[in-house]
């Protein structure tokens, strides 16, 4: 909890206006005043109705749909904080949009997220405070510090708490061979034995799954991700783990439920018992089925927040 007397101010842009409203709870201060809207152009209108010159200036938005906008948004009101004289403004960020484009994958492809990076430091953030970066790179495509936190021990504590880790017939899925680190280190953490699947992917968002590497016949498997979008990788994975790896249950787990397109028809017809997701990004009504199940990250932003504030160390969080 925040104790010493420096001003600190929590605001939230439109996208995840009720995660901003945890974390400020969490760090024991109310959320900022502050109004972001519309021109009848459709330009973005922002205003801040309480001073914050001299502040330690935390702004939450997450970039994710619509992305264009949210990105917006976060830029503005940025701009404004920072013509407004503010101490430090760090940019809470807790779904990074536009990171999977992080390296020329053809030629003549963008490099988009470095992109992003340079417009939020050009905009005037002095940090970034994010989760789970698609590519860890990204980090290096800011000049700015950039603090990286990870839901591992979330999810982990979430699947502990559950018995899995005390179950020998409990396996981590790597559900293709760009997850492996991550699965590994769930894997670790749990104490439980790691299979990875192998697929090709003919074309953007189509996966097809090849080959199981490991033993899945007749466990409980943790399929493990760190972003969801259109599920076409993850109910893929799960169907061929239950027909050609015979395992008994699947279980999935992301950081990031972007789930776009037919993502929700998707998971909802596949054999996954439950999907355990955060709530980085807002999950709508229409897409709350009830095989999802949300967990919190706003407990570990606040603390990332009120350790960034009182100039600590942030390190200790991803223990």
């Amino acid at each position: 909890m925040i104790t010493h007397g420096s001003s600190i101010k929590i605001f939230a842009c439109n996208s995840n206006r009720k995660l901003a409203e945890d974390i400020a709870e969490a760090v024991g201060i109310p959320l900022g005043k502050a109004e972001i809207g519309r021109f009848s152009d459709g330009e973005i209108a922002v205003n801040i109705f309480e001073t914050v010159r001299g502040s330690d200036v935390f702004v939450v938005q997450s970039t994710c749909a619509p992305v264009n906008d949210n990105l917006m948004e976060l830029l503005i009101i940025i701009d404004a904080f920072k013509r407004a004289s503010a101490g430090r403004i760090t940019a809470v960020i807790p779904y990074f949009g536009y990171a999977r484009q992080d390296r020329k994958a053809k030629a003549r492809d963008p490099i988009t997220a470095k992109m992003v990076a340079d417009l939020i430091t050009t905009a005037g953030a002095d940090r970034v405070l994010t989760m789970d970066l698609h590519a860890t790179q990204i980090q290096g495509f800011f000049t700015t510090p950039v603090d990286h936190l990870v839901g591992q021990p979330i999810l982990v504590r979430h699947f502990k708490q559950r018995g899995f880790s005390e179950d020998d017939d409990v396996v981590v899925v790597a559900p293709d061979l760009g997850s492996v680190t991550r699965a590994r280190d769930f894997a670790s953490r749990m104490d439980i034995p790691l299979a990875i699947i192998d697929k090709r992917r003919p074309k953007a968002n189509v996966a097809e799954v090849m080959n199981i590497i490991g033993d899945v016949r007749g466990k409980t498997v943790i399929m493990l991700d760190d972003l969801i979008d259109t599920a076409g990788t993850l109910t893929n994975g799960a169907k061929a783990l239950v027909e050609r790896g015979g395992a008994k249950e699947v279980y999935a787990a992301a950081t990031h439920a972007v789930l776009s397109g037919p993502a929700i028809e998707r998971i909802e017809a596949s054999p996954i018992k439950e999907l355990v997701i955060t709530n980085t990004i807002p999950l709508p009504e229409e897409k709350a089925l009830q095989k999802i199940r949300v967990l919190n990250v706003a407990p570990i932003f606040a603390e990332a927040i009120d350790r960034i504030y009182e100039d600590m160390p942030v390190s200790t969080l991803f223990e």
